[in-house]
């Protein structure tokens, strides 16, 4: 079978795997001599198996992962074709198609469900009420493409990003100042499809000294959390000659997600 894109393949086992009833999950993507991306592997969720503490010294966590053996394989040729040259169907577990809806990669909220989470949020309305009312909308659960987790991580982030207009504001005009009381001072202000702060990141003139001289081993940390909106902070950090720890740039994230990550160390560098 062969595709025009990654995007179509990958649409195409989705729809499969939701009809038979198991979730899905890109497995290796893998570039080509010329750099460009030529082969791709997606798999069952459940491939793979978790190594464990033989110690016994912490309890393990529960996991899906049980060697599935079930995946598709394919390649694109220099025009870009995609054609998939290996597939295996077989799963060593039960598969559920009334489950599918549930699967994480299957899980996605609605404009319609998003807009009306945040109405709810801004007038006080408790989550399960807002998610109650949505379920009563849809006409029950399983005409639902998302759980009241879904929702309440929407809504949290939400809050993260709303981070008060006055307060996004004084952040500007505050970094505003310092840069012309200092040249060298550095920041950047990330902004998603709405125009709404996401992401911050600054370094002052110390921090960027710091770093050519103390850079040669660069810890970074996203455990902290600050404020009411429990914005993770993510500080980059070096040794300077006596052991001890210099700030070498600052981050303020809506969501420990891929693209905020990307986002923050692009900017970094």
């Amino acid at each position: 079978m062969e595709f025009k894109d990654l995007k179509d393949i990958f649409d195409f086992y989705k729809k499969y795997a939701y009809a038979i009833g198991f979730p899905i999950k890109k497995r290796n993507l893998k570039k080509g001599d010329d750099g460009e991306l030529r082969y791709v592997t997606f798999t069952c969720s459940r491939e793979g198996q978790r190594i464990g503490n033989s110690s016994g010294s912490f309890k393990l966590q529960p996991t899906i992962q049980m060697g599935c053996k079930a995946r598709i394989s394919a390649s694109s040729d220099v025009h870009g074709v995609w054609r998939i040259n290996k597939v295996h169907l077989d799963h060593n577990h039960e598969t559920s198609p009334s489950k599918s809806r549930l699967y994480r990669c299957n899980r996605e909220l609605s404009s319609h469900v998003k807009h009306k989470l945040e109405v709810n949020d801004l007038a006080g309305i408790p989550l399960h009420k807002s998610f109650n009312s949505t379920v009563v909308e849809a006409g029950g659960y399983d005409n639902l493409s998302c759980i009241e987790k879904d929702c309440r991580n929407y809504v949290e982030k939400v809050k993260r990003l709303r981070l008060g207009e006055g307060n996004a504001i004084a952040i500007q005009a505050y970094f505003a100042k310092m840069q012309t009381q200092c040249s060298r001072f550095y920041f950047s202000m990330d902004l998603d499809d709405e125009s709404r702060l996401q992401n911050v990141f600054w370094a002052d003139n110390r921090c960027r000294q710091a770093y050519k001289k103390f850079g040669d081993v660069v810890t970074f940390d996203t455990t902290y959390l600050t404020n009411k909106y429990n914005m993770p902070f993510a500080p980059f950090v070096g040794i300077n000659h006596y052991g001890q720890s210099t700030l070498l740039g600052c981050g303020l994230l809506s969501s420990e997600d891929i693209d905020n990550f990307v986002w923050l160390f692009r900017t970094w560098l």
